[in-house]
């Protein structure tokens, strides 16, 4: 081997190890991502959910026709139109059941506030629903689409379940700080009137 050989193969041997790529960030689960223009407080984002979900279960008459259409026009093969549209279905019935968690956590948190916040709740609500507020250029096509595309977010029951369960610890809490009430005195008998002096008998 020559000189410049020998010299080459020990600069290879010193070389420091090529740092390995960076690899790119993973995307944020489903969890973690955080629906747009959705509230940040607990009791404010499940109302917010609870709004959301509201209008889509809302929506059901209104754009099944059009859903209907498109599930028959791109049929995909092997698949029944039967099938997919029991799938609608068996949503709106889950649904309903997530509107009954939503709306126990958000009674919950209402009756552990020690301020009135139910205002705060109908406003987030009304902010939930409005995610289905579709300007006259949206067409019918586009809203269906739109529709079967849409899912709660997965945080909305987790956060509900979260938000019952620390709103019942701090009722609970809250009761036990009151003061007990003060027992009720017992009521004095009422006084006897004395007997009647007997007469004495005529002699």
């Amino acid at each position: 081997m020559t000189p410049l050989a020998i010299a080459l193969a020990l600069f290879v041997q010193d070389a420091p190890a090529a740092a390995p790529a960076a690899q790119p960030a993973a995307a944020p689960a489903a969890e973690e991502r955080w629906p747009t223009g959705a509230p940040r407080e607990d009791y404010q984002f499940v109302a917010w959910c609870y709004g959301a979900l509201r209008g889509y279960l809302d929506m059901h008459d209104e754009v099944i026709p059009e859903v209907t259409r498109i599930e028959k026009q791109f049929r995909k093969p092997g698949t029944r139109l039967e099938d997919d549209m029991k799938v609608y279905a068996d949503m709106q019935k889950d649904g309903r059941e997530k509107l009954k968690l939503f709306q126990s956590a958000l009674t919950a948190a209402e009756k552990a506030s020690t301020r009135p916040i139910n205002t705060v709740g109908a406003e987030a609500v009304k902010k939930g629903r409005s995610v289905w507020t579709a300007g006259p250029d949206v067409t019918k096509a586009r809203k269906a689409q739109e529709w079967m595309s849409w899912a709660l977010p997965a945080r909305c029951e987790t956060t509900a379940a979260n938000l019952e369960q620390r709103s019942k610890l701090a009722a609970a809490t809250l009761r036990g700080s009151e003061p007990e009430p003060a027992p009720a005195t017992e009521a004095a008998p009422a006084e006897q009137p004395a007997p009647a002096a007997e007469t004495p008998p005529a002699s």
